[in-house]
């Protein structure tokens, strides 16, 4: 049937020809022998099939071409120099590149602006910590204390956040102290998690692993804050490690709400917020957990989750096992 609607003009014109042809030699054929018309005609209807069946065959041997080529990730518009279609695949080629690299110019010029905005918003925001600890209201200073917190932690979200999502996402891998990656991200969020009265079990040895510390940390800074805003009526963070041949295991374990087992695997995509939205009880904008899986797989640590509603949320991160920690 698309060959049919694709080449109906070629197969119209000598239908009509051939109905016109008959018409004419039987309306002004003068007595013309009838088996001359009908041999004429099987003569050329054998022509018209050959011709037909070979440009069905080349039709279709394109079109599978064509799926072929469309199933590639790549450019593939210079496969068709010879047919009438490259001129205008190039053209469009063109253009879009065009778009492409202007896009990627806004793109680094946002980047570089919310780089440039958060730093600069950092120094009044330590001065306004500075000073919220000369307030003498106890409860006023505890109160004004925490939602500057919040501030400087949505800030680091958003600068860090920005680098992650953006095609120019920096990676020193390195050999890095675990333990000590841990201890930063513990103490990026202790305001909430004393706030909490979160008991903490650390138990990571002083390990090396090849790893970026500076996302490393922002990922591990997404998990614990996410058993902080799940926390349960007496919350526990459990922080471990499990070793194997040549791999790392860290899990950031809390006993807070979990997840519904609907949830699990959706848990990582962007702007998911849970089946339930957690009864209006938390503003999520179902990004850290994005952010935490997008920065695991650019630093090719696989990030698992395992949880049960309303027990336990247990995520695990694995990393390559570096040469012994006297070497670093």
């Amino acid at each position: 049937m698309s060959y049919l609607l694709k080449q109906k003009k070629l197969i119209l014109l000598p239908t009509l020809l051939a109905v016109f042809y008959n018409l004419y030699f039987g309306a002004f054929g003068n007595g013309m022998d009838i088996g001359f018309l009908l041999y004429a005609d099987l003569l050329a209807g054998a022509a018209m099939a050959v011709f037909f069946m070979l440009d069905v065959y080349k039709f279709y041997r394109e079109k599978r071409r064509k799926e072929e080529l469309l199933r590639m990730d790549s450019l593939v518009w210079m496969e068709f120099e010879d047919s009438g279609e490259s001129r205008i695949a190039r053209h469009d080629a063109v253009i879009l590149q065009r778009q492409l690299e202007a896009q990627f110019r806004m793109n680094c010029d946002l980047q570089d602006y919310m780089a440039r905005w958060c730093h600069e918003v950092k120094l009044p925001l330590s001065a306004a910590l500075l000073m919220n600890e000369k307030i003498a209201d106890a409860a006023l200073r505890h109160t004004q204390k925490e939602q500057l917190e919040r501030i400087r932690q949505q800030l680091n979200m958003a600068l860090l956040g920005a680098k992650a999502q953006s095609s120019l996402f920096d990676l020193q891998v390195r050999r890095v102290n675990l333990l000590d990656c841990v201890k930063t991200s513990v103490h990026n969020n202790q305001f909430f998690l004393i706030q909490k009265q979160f008991q903490i079990d650390l138990r990571v040895p002083e390990t090396l692993v090849y790893t970026d510390r500076t996302w490393l940390v922002y990922l591990l800074d997404q998990l614990v804050q996410n058993a902080v805003k799940y926390a349960g009526a007496q919350p526990m963070l459990k922080i471990y490690t499990e070793d194997g041949e040549e791999t790392v295991r860290l899990f950031v374990e809390d006993n807070g709400e979990g997840i519904l087992e609907s949830d699990v695997r959706r848990i990582f995509e962007r702007g998911y917020t849970g089946s339930s939205h957690h009864n209006g009880k938390y503003k999520s904008t179902g990004m850290g957990l994005y952010l935490a899986d997008t920065i695991a797989k650019r630093l090719e640590h696989p990030l698992e989750v395992e949880s049960v509603y309303g027990e336990y949320t247990r995520f695990a991160v694995s990393m390559r096992r570096a040469s012994n920690l006297t070497k670093m």
